[in-house]
This record gives C-alpha cells, structure tokens and sequence, in this order.
C-alpha cells in the first residue's frame, strides 16, 4: 500500500519505519517543498520518497501528522472527498506541545467541547477521517525489531471501510489496532486529556 504523510517530524518518521518494514511504500511531503527531504527519506531507506503536499495525498491512504497549529495550513488547498485521512494529530494548542495538567486543560478548553478530529473535518470536507496513531508519544513504538511489543494503537471513525482499511494497515505492522467506535465518541477518548491518552497497552489475546 502507498501512504502518504503531511509533516516530517517525529510521528512520520516513526510510523514510516513501521509501514516500510511490513512492505509498504511512504511518500513524505512538508511545507518547505520535497527538495527540503533528501536526508528524510534517505534515512528511512528503499520505500520511502519525498513529494509535494499534492503528491503524499494522492497515496492510498494519508496520515496527518503536522503540528496542531499547523494543521489548517496542511489540510488547505487539497480536494478531500473520499480520500481516507488518519489524524494523528494531537490538539496541542501551544506552538510547543505543553503536556503538563495545565497545558492539557488549556487544549482542552480551546476545544470548546469539540475533539480534535471533528475540527479536522472541518477542514477536510468530504475526507473519511479515522482517528489513530495519537494516543501515545512516539517512543513508545520505536521499538521496530519482529518481536516487538503488541502496542495497542486505539482507532476511531465514522467510515467502516475505511477504518477497516486503516485497522489491517495497523496489523500489518505488528502493531494491533483496537477500534473505540465512531469519531465523536471514540477521539474524546484517545483525544488529549481523554481517559486513553498518554497511556501505554500491549495487546496480550483476547477470549472470544
């Protein structure tokens, strides 16, 4: 599969590593241009390559994951309409993510009620959004060996296709995904401050 990143920071770099050690393929884009990436990609090795914002999101499935302040920017210009959008956006309002108690309950208050992932597709008209990927900091899952831990990565969305597509694009990693149900309800509970936020599961078996 061909995934497409907004934003070169810590979470595409992570999360590439992943994706091209179970064979697929990452086009990573930033607001600087593809020319700004050659190291990038370098370090990520075969699988991965640099484009423009307009190239990233022409991939099978597209990940944001830019700084929250960043995000009207990233989404802006691009027809979204039934192209799949993970958020893996964390609604950190200050220009640098402030974890703190107090830096969370000012994100959460300039929510307004909201979640961050409804705000996106606001944004993003027309997009199916799946919630994922921002329930944890990275180095928590950089850990990129086949025997590593079964971390739990919480998904939420209102497009069953497209988060079925999203949840076997998680498995294919070794990383298990765990859907918490439609977009409003699930992304307040793995939303910043939300009682699945900032804590790490290792996925063990399941009775069915």
């Amino acid at each position: 599969m061909r995934i497409g990143f907004i934003g070169a920071g810590k979470v595409t770099r992570t999360l590439s590593r992943h994706l091209i050690g179970a064979g697929h393929t990452v086009v990573v884009s930033n607001s600087r241009g593809p020319e700004t990436l050659a190291d990038f990609v370098a370090d990520l090795g075969p699988g991965a390559i640099a484009g423009t914002k307009e190239e990233a999101t022409k991939s099978d499935v597209v990940i944001l994951a830019t700084n929250w302040v960043n995000v009207p920017e990233a989404l802006n210009g691009i027809d979204w309409r039934g192209r799949i959008l993970i958020d893996a956006t964390n609604a950190y309002v200050d220009a640098k993510p402030d974890i703190s108690p107090a830096g969370v309950a000012r994100s959460q208050a300039a929510l307004k009620g909201r979640t961050s992932s409804g705000m996106v597709a606001e944004l993003a008209v027309g997009a199916r959004i799946v919630k994922a990927f921002s329930n944890m900091p990275m180095m928590w899952i950089q850990d990129f060996t086949p025997n590593k831990p079964r971390t739990v990565i919480f998904t939420s969305g209102d497009d069953g296709e497209a988060k079925r597509l999203v949840i076997e694009l998680i498995n294919s990693t070794g990383l298990v995904a765990i859907d918490l149900g439609p977009l409003a309800n699930g992304d307040a509970l793995h939303d910043v401050g939300g009682p699945l936020s900032g804590i790490e599961f290792h996925f063990v078996q399941r009775l069915r």
